[in-house]
């Protein structure tokens, strides 16, 4: 690799880094004799090495809700198989309600989309909901194991749906209302589903979409189903035979009550697509993604009561989850549904301004787009308090780098690499590090990455797999329907034996930080030299003329592509 270090773009002031709460995590572990890391690299080294150490740390930091302690942080430290705080007995939803307690008021989430204008559900409105619609799930004969789904926009009513559903150890799964039937049903019909959420239909782009057909289809092709909940979005009299109108159930004054479950007790079913199959039902815990996403939330994105987060999303992307963890720290999430080109590439960032976002987080195709149409929202934004950029879904070119820097020469470019596999970061952003152009700045704490040769050894500074060599309690439960655990082993474990291997390309660079540079299962081989889609993309993209690119191998198809 070029050993020549990247452009330095941004190093955070004394002032940040002071009050940086992975700052006020690592003085909390120094004062009560738990760990006496005195930097960030440390900090990360301590917590992979002594995994019972820093997740019992990060469960006292934060004194996670529960109705029984866990025995222990670990029981079993092999993957796939990994125990988490066992005996511990806790709901998702209970750390959410703990936010802002004498400031009912206080804005819980902020919405705007192409068919509402601005709206505010405050944490004293979105208890009173969440109770309201657990409440009538409860009497539609909703209990704890039972599968709810939504085929709902990124708006607070879905929002409302997940808690209420978590509330009662239900398990929920999400599709985005832009998804036809096929690939619904593709995804529902695994898990068998009692009840569904369904919009009546979205606008996007200026033109509304109606879904009743498809909702009729659902009803007819999942003989599981129950009940239909509609909420009339676009249409107020919108209407399918037998089904119960969300404005009749989110409104009933009483109160509101957590079913507790085991730390692994499953949360939700999210899907990632193979190369052959039906899409993978991945389970993750109540418990896994409570500590692992309030962790993340609050560390790497520096996330806390006072902030406004937004990360532009579907509801059938693992990012609306993570949009959602901003509650768990008591953040204001702030949801845009909608097209974030109409009328213009501007809308996210009048959005961003009027909302007075510290956190404005999208995918990297959407800031290039950004740069080429030659948008400058750093010219004309009102608002002064956006602390972070944050970017994912593709690697962000180092062009992608320097345009957000030069609209907003303060904020910290969080760019982070993850994965639906594990709805979470494996690695990020840390608001006490330098950002460096193309470079993400760290490895995620509680997370054991390193780039793997193919012999499978760590490498350093050298383009390598993707793998975790230590469990994270956010990794799967399973696979719904996945009996002897076949197809999670071959799909992450079969390369390295007792080692996550993710599908990336990445390298740590000396500095800590980390490059990725595209699927690993995408590589295209010419002569022994493999190069990733993302290095193929950076030049492509380069290119004023052409607005997007996709890299196919013709190989795949038959035909010599040398």
């Amino acid at each position: 690799m070029d050993a020549e270090s990247p452009a330095l773009l941004w190093t955070p002031g004394p002032e940040r880094v002071a009050q940086a709460r992975v700052t006020r995590f690592m003085q909390w572990l120094r004062e009560n004799n738990r760990a006496s890391a005195q930097d960030y690299a440390a900090l990360w080294q301590w917590s992979v090495t002594d995994l019972e150490g820093f997740y019992g740390a990060v469960w006292d930091y934060f004194d996670f809700p529960h109705s029984a302690p866990p025995a222990q942080v670990l029981s079993t430290r092999k993957m796939p198989g990994a125990r988490w705080f066992a005996g511990a007995q806790l709901n998702f939803a209970q750390q959410m309600f703990r936010q802002h307690p004498d400031d009912p008021d206080h804005p819980a989430i902020l919405a705007r989309s192409e068919v509402r204008d601005l709206q505010t559900l405050t944490w004293g409105q979105l208890r009173a909901q969440v109770a309201s619609v657990a409440r009538h799930l409860r009497e539609m004969g909703v209990t704890r194991g039972d599968r709810v789904v939504s085929y709902m926009p990124n708006i607070p009513e879905t929002m409302v749906a997940f808690f209420a559903v978590c509330s009662l150890g239900a398990i929920w799964s999400s599709c985005s209302p832009d998804m036809g039937a096929r690939s619904v049903l593709d995804r529902f019909r695994q898990i068998d589903p009692k009840v569904v959420f369904a919009a009546d239909g979205y606008r996007y782009g200026g033109k509304d979409f109606s879904r009743l057909d498809v909702i009729a289809t659902l009803r007819e092709e999942l003989p599981t189903l129950e009940h239909v909940v509609l909420l009339r979005y676009l249409d107020r009299a919108a209407a399918v035979d037998g089904a119960v109108c969300w404005s009749d159930i989110a409104h009933t004054p009483t109160t509101m009550t957590f079913e507790q479950v085991p730390f692994d007790h499953p949360l939700w079913v999210v899907y990632s697509s193979g190369t052959t199959g039906l899409p993978k039902p991945i389970v993750h815990s109540h418990g896994g993604a409570l500590v692992k996403g309030t962790q993340d939330t609050a560390f790497q994105f520096d996330l806390g009561p006072q902030d406004r987060f937004m990360w532009f999303t579907t509801t059938g992307w693992i990012m609306w989850n993570l949009q959602m963890f901003g509650l768990l720290v008591g953040a204001t999430i702030c949801l845009y549904d909608g097209s974030p080109g109409h009328p213009d590439l501007d809308v996210l960032w009048r959005f961003a301004d009027e909302a007075e976002l510290t956190f404005f987080g999208a995918g990297a195709a959407y800031y290039l787009g950004c740069r080429k149409a030659g948008v400058a929202p750093g010219r004309w934004m009102r608002s002064r308090t956006l602390k972070t950029v944050g970017s994912t879904g593709s690697p962000l070119s180092e062009e992608g780098y320097r345009w957000i820097m030069a609209q907003f020469p303060d904020v910290m470019v969080g760019s982070t690499s993850g994965g639906t596999d594990v709805a979470a970061g494996y690695v990020g952003c840390c608001p006490t590090l330098p950002v460096y152009a193309g470079e993400m700045q760290c490895r995620n704490l509680g997370v054991a990455v390193y780039a793997y040769s193919d012999a499978g050894q760590p490498v350093d500074d050298e383009v390598g797999e993707l793998v975790v060599t230590e469990p994270m309690p956010s990794m799967p439960l399973y696979f719904w329907n996945d009996e002897d655990g076949s197809r999670l082993h071959d799909s992450y474990f079969s390369t390295f034996p007792g080692v996550w291997r993710h599908g990336d390309w990445i390298r740590i660079t000396p500095r800590g930080g980390a490059v990725i540079y595209g699927r690993s299962d995408t590589t295209i081989n010419r002569h022994g030299v493999r190069m990733g889609t993302a290095e193929i993309y950076s030049v492509v993209d380069d290119f004023p003329e052409i607005q997007d690119s996709l890299v196919v191998d013709l190989e795949y198809l038959g035909r010599d592509s040398s």
